[in-house]
């Protein structure tokens, strides 16, 4: 009996022994999975955090991109309104220009056709003071066809033989449209250059000395005119752009 209960004794010490070491073994198990479940619940939490730091990222360089854009965009419409209002403020002044320029031709026309034909009247039914019978034209119109045509073949001669060359640097400075009126004698010879009204810039008026010297002589006279003129006087206008324009 007593090698029973000591045997019975043992058999329950070893349960005991085994239940205890089962559960220090569940007991571990579970500590174990619960730390696995903290660093998945840790690794997931980063991962979202980070995940939440990216698109954090990408939003803030979104922003920027389209603040950006927004910028760009709004510099380049002030760029193009402010080139619109330049052209517009180009146009309008070079239209005032014109008109301004149509203008005082217009007033300078009439005013030399009213010259002209006062002018007209003394050169053909005045005696002058002087024995050489002159004619003055004023203008680009005269009851006389003939006139106007050698005054017009005249004009072409100075305006078409590259004698811009000769006022180009002088014709950059700011001056007034001068009013010039030459003296042709009956075989093509320059009698005087009078300035009427002057550049304002004496190299100006000195080049339109050289270039009508420049382009002697001048065709004669046609015989019909010859028999009636010694001198004819013609007066123009003188605009410099990209040629010589004898109005």
């Amino acid at each position: 009996m007593e090698a029973a209960r000591v045997e019975a004794a043992r058999v329950e010490a070893a349960r005991t022994e085994a239940a205890r070491v089962d559960a220090t073994r569940a007991e571990a198990e579970r500590a174990e999975a619960a730390r696995a479940e903290a660093a998945r619940t840790e690794a997931a939490k980063a991962e979202a955090a980070k995940a939440e730091a990216t698109r954090a990222e990408a939003a803030r360089a979104d922003a920027t991109l389209a603040e950006a854009a927004r910028a760009e965009a709004a510099r380049a419409e002030a760029a193009r309104a402010e080139a619109a209002r330049a052209e517009a403020a180009r146009v309008e002044e070079a239209a005032a220009r014109r008109e301004a320029t149509l203008r005082a031709i217009g007033r300078q026309l009439d005013e030399e056709a009213a010259r002209r034909e006062a002018a007209t009247v003394d050169a053909r039914r005045s005696p002058s003071s002087s024995s050489v019978r002159r004619y003055r034209l004023f203008g680009r119109s005269d009851p006389d066809a003939e006139i106007i045509l050698y005054a017009e073949a005249w004009s072409r001669k100075i305006q078409l033989n590259m004698t811009f060359d000769m006022i180009r640097e002088a014709a950059q400075q700011p001056h007034t449209h001068p009013l010039v009126t030459v003296a042709i004698r009956s075989d093509g010879s320059v009698e005087s250059v009078t300035f009427v009204q002057s550049s304002g810039v004496a190299a100006i008026d000195d080049a339109i000395r050289r270039i009508v010297q420049s382009q002697t002589p001048y065709q004669a006279f046609p015989p019909a005119l010859a028999r009636q003129w010694d001198v004819i006087e013609i007066r123009r206008t003188w605009y410099f752009d990209m040629a010589i324009r004898l109005y």
